[in-house]
């Protein structure tokens, strides 16, 4: 028997109402290489206000990510909140699933957007990587960029070497996608300061049959690209004016990282 209620459902449609509310509408563009990106985005573009992307990382769409955060910000910014390939109404045909073409494809879609002008990046988590990558492939572009919780220092042997909880990618997609209500708990505890205790597990299963079945393939790909091969040193430099809550990637701790300011504060 078909459920008949969908909670998970229900809570997208009023982050929509809530975007909606702050000023955001919903643009789809087509990048015409099989790429497609979804974006919100101001329903106005105001030139006296600076433009601040949101980039979400691993887990639900964007709106899921940013909600309580674009309704204050969108007074003082022009705010632009897309999702990644792979989630929400984003896609690719092209086989690509590196950060850089993520990176590649939220900058094309914000020149199609009309969007000029430098800009201020934000990225949470995997979002941090490709938040990273804009900066260091779009220097003129982005301004500051804000990094939270993404280990863009890390390194392919530092799993071998036991520099995080689990033993290997595969048990960390594992978590990072999860696919049982026991799985999602477990994501819970690891990424929430405070998490919800004693979720019932239909609402659980309710949210990974609505937010984490679809293209679960092409996301562990994205995982898999951002762990093979990574190196420190083939970490590109960046310029820009950043601000970090990952101690491994502030400027005393990484040479690689240039910066006149090391504040996680948006102005």
């Amino acid at each position: 028997m078909a459920k008949c209620f969908s909670f998970t459902a229900s809570r997208d449609w009023c982050y929509r109402c809530s975007f909606s509310t702050a000023g955001l509408k919903s643009t789809t563009t087509d990048l015409g290489d099989g790429t497609v990106i979804h974006c919100w985005g101001p329903k106005t573009h105001r030139p006296n206000k600076p433009t601040l992307l949101l980039i979400h990382g691993i887990g639900a769409n964007a709106m899921w990510q940013w909600n309580d955060f674009v309704s204050p910000l969108a007074s003082k910014f022009n705010v632009y909140v897309p999702d990644l390939l792979f989630f929400g109404e984003s896609y690719t045909t092209r086989p690509e699933r590196s950060e850089a073409f993520q990176a590649e494809s939220v900058m094309r879609a914000m020149e199609a957007m009309g969007v000029r002008g430098r800009m201020r990046v934000v990225g949470l988590s995997y979002g941090g990587f490709v938040a990273y990558s804009m900066a260091a492939q779009f220097p003129d572009a982005v301004e500051r960029v804000v990094i939270g919780c993404a280990g863009v220092c890390l390194e392919e042997k530092d799993m071998e070497d036991g520099l995080f909880r689990v033993k290997s990618v595969d048990e960390a997609i594992g978590i990072l996608l999860a696919q049982t209500p026991e799985k999602l708990r477990e994501l819970m505890r690891l990424s929430f300061y405070k998490p919800v205790k004693n979720v019932p597990s239909c609402f659980l299963s309710d949210f990974i049959d609505v937010m984490c079945s679809e293209n679960f393939q092409e996301r562990k790909e994205l995982i898999y690209a951002l762990h093979k091969d990574r190196k420190l040193s083939d970490l590109p430099k960046i310029t820009q004016t950043f601000g970090t809550q990952c101690t491994a990637c502030v400027p005393s701790a990484n040479p690689k990282l240039e910066s006149n300011g090391n504040s996680c504060k948006v102005d």
